[in-house]
């Protein structure tokens, strides 16, 4: 029996050590595609970003309890990792591109009118709103607001009255 096969063992007839030994490099493994990935995959926490984590977590769990080929996974995560990092480079560089893969923002309080189309179609209340006032400028009516808009990360942003 080779090294190999002691501490990484084949298919899903794993025992704890090598189960540990798998987890172990998927770690370190996950870190590398993470840093190729960039730092901003886990700062703007977009729906763009958050496929790649939970994808990420997903597939590479397969490789940790051998339900899939351990070097076939964690090739195909690079893949992924690297069409990440070639979107997003992409959406930097064309406007397009970006608010194909990420949206766009969208007015949802505009100078004392909600807009309601744009509210609905974020399925966004007017609590809702008042709950981003709150946590955004600190106030609790919408007095002091000029505007509020859903991001393309899908917080609320509010600008207040001058």
């Amino acid at each position: 029996m080779e090294w190999t096969d002691i501490f990484f063992g084949h298919g899903t007839d794993l025992n704890s050590l090598q189960m540990s030994a798998r987890a172990v490099l998927i770690f370190f493994i996950t870190l590398l595609l993470l840093r190729i990935a960039g730092i901003r995959t886990f700062g703007k926490k977009s729906a763009f970003d958050n496929v790649i984590t939970i994808l990420l977590g997903s597939i590479l769990s397969r490789a940790v309890v051998g339900a899939s080929p351990f070097l076939a996974t964690s090739v195909g995560c690079l893949a992924f990792v690297l069409v990440h990092r070639l979107l997003a480079f992409l959406s930097f560089r064309n406007d397009w591109i970006g608010r194909l893969i990420k949206g766009e923002k969208s007015s949802l309080y505009t100078r004392g009118k909600e807009n309601e189309a744009n509210m609905k179609g974020a399925h966004i209340s007017q609590k809702d709103l008042l709950e981003g006032i709150r946590l955004k400028i600190n106030e609790n009516s919408f007095e002091a607001v000029e505007e509020i808009f859903i991001e393309r990360n899908g917080e609320l942003s509010v600008i207040k009255k001058k």
